[in-house]
């Protein structure tokens, strides 16, 4: 019944979600677009922590080391609403999008290892913003010039994790992102018949490797010590695409004709993505109450080919994020109140997302673009009590209005099912004929 509950809705939201699945931040202009967390939603619900954290029920996307610990095989996809205002020094507008924020399988290998797999958009470009150019000396409007672009990556993963001690598990995951992402430029000026327009088309593709290890300590009065650590090594995404350059008129009711073309070309470029550490601890009691402190670092990313544009508007620089989180569980194996078997979790998160832009083309004043965002969710028992409807609520600001920039507030709800399938464990055990 689970299974089948499972591919119905999965088929029905991602068929729906393919549809809406855009960004609406001007900051998805940049690089390979606006970059979604690697986590699940309770992991976001609490900060973004989970890398020295690990559950029996629940599965891992920051280390895979966790893995190990998984008793059952579960389901999980999840779901993200945003909802962003965009302000400036002159005004704010607001839009939202929708996306599938991944789909999941987990299950144990036996009694000391796991496994994981899924589907996971990683960053999405979703962005249309105009610059307006006026007359020195008359104040006149005398240039218009639209910047807009589409599309997106996502990643396929496998992650193992296994206990090579009771205290000690160790992990690796493999991916593969691959995707395509669209940017256009068009200007028109006054008094020339025709706009030109320069047009970007590009497919991602690359692999990466992460490694993982935990520490769980038994100490006094129940509580449980935990240390984790991720190393995710150098990878390239390598781009491949074209470069168009041609005049056009624009009619009345917006639509383009095409007239003389400049140049059109194929073009190669690669994203070089540094080694990056992320380290944990956490304390807690099992089913009852955890929290935990993570600290993410990495060089500066690096572009080369036509994927350089990094120049007097914008450059990259080292990255790094401080996350504090945890749960609480009031009493998970109430009969009197359900609410008592509700999992409340909470966090907050403080990141510089490593790039920094000039909002001032005569100057040389770089500004880093931050993020700061504060969480709470629900895990709400379904069924058996071991599978969830998880629902997380967060509130942040991005970047800044100072130095001619932009500042986003953004409002995420973010949804998850997390199937656990104690049965179906059926399919990855022998069966024994009595």
């Amino acid at each position: 019944m689970i299974r089948k509950f499972l591919v119905l809705t999965l088929m029905l939201i991602c068929f729906n979600i393919a549809a809406q699945r855009t960004s609406s931040s001007p900051y998805s202009f940049f690089g390979i677009g606006e970059q979604y967390s690697q986590s699940t939603v309770e992991q976001s619900s609490m900060g973004q922590i989970g890398v020295a954290s690990s559950s029996n029920y629940y599965l891992n996307f920051i280390n895979p080391a966790a893995n190990a610990d998984l008793r059952v095989a579960t389901y999980s996809f999840g779901l993200l609403h945003n909802y962003l205002t965009i302000k400036d020094n002159t005004g704010s507008q607001s839009a939202s999008s929708t996306n599938l924020k991944y789909i999941s399988l987990g299950f144990p290998l036996g009694e000391k290892a796991g496994f994981s797999a899924g589907f996971q958009p990683i960053s999405e470009v979703g962005y249309t913003f105009t610059n307006r150019g006026f007359d020195e000396n008359t104040g006149d409007l005398n240039s218009i010039t639209r910047f807009s672009g589409d599309g997106g990556v996502s990643r396929v993963f496998g992650g193992f994790g296994v206990k090579i001690t009771d205290e000690i598990n160790l992990g690796i995951e493999v991916d593969y992102s691959f995707g395509k992402t669209n940017n256009d430029i068009l200007n028109q000026r006054a008094d020339v018949q025709l706009a030109t327009k320069y047009s970007q088309s590009s497919i991602i593709r690359g692999g990466s490797v992460k490694l993982g290890g935990q520490y769980h300590r038994q100490l006094k009065n129940n509580l449980q010590l935990d240390l984790g650590a991720t190393l995710k090594l150098n990878n390239d995404l390598s781009a491949t695409g074209t470069e168009l350059l041609y005049s056009l008129t624009i009619a009345n009711n917006g639509g383009e004709r095409p007239r003389d073309t400049t140049f059109n070309r194929e073009a190669s470029g690669e994203f070089n993505s540094p080694f990056s550490t992320n380290i944990g601890a956490g304390i807690g009691k099992i089913n009852k109450w955890y929290a935990g402190l993570e600290y993410q670092f990495a060089d500066a990313l690096s572009a080369t080919g036509y994927l350089n544009r990094s120049n007097a508007a914008y450059n990259y620089e080292s990255s790094s994020r401080l996350s504090l989180g945890g749960f609480y569980i009031p009493k998970i194996n109430s009969i009197n109140s359900y609410f008592e078997r509700v999992t409340y979790r909470a966090g907050l998160r403080y990141e510089n997302t490593g790039l920094s832009v000039n909002g001032d083309p005569t100057s040389n004043n770089f500004t880093s673009i931050n993020d700061f965002g504060m969480s709470f969710g629900l895990g709400l028992p379904l069924g058996n009590g071991v599978s969830n409807l998880n629902i997380g609520l967060e509130y942040g600001i991005k970047g800044t209005t100072s130095n001619n920039l932009i500042q986003e507030n953004y409002f995420n709800i973010r949804a998850s099912l997390s199937l656990n399938a104690i049965r179906e464990l059926a399919w990855f055990q022998k069966r024994e004929i009595d």
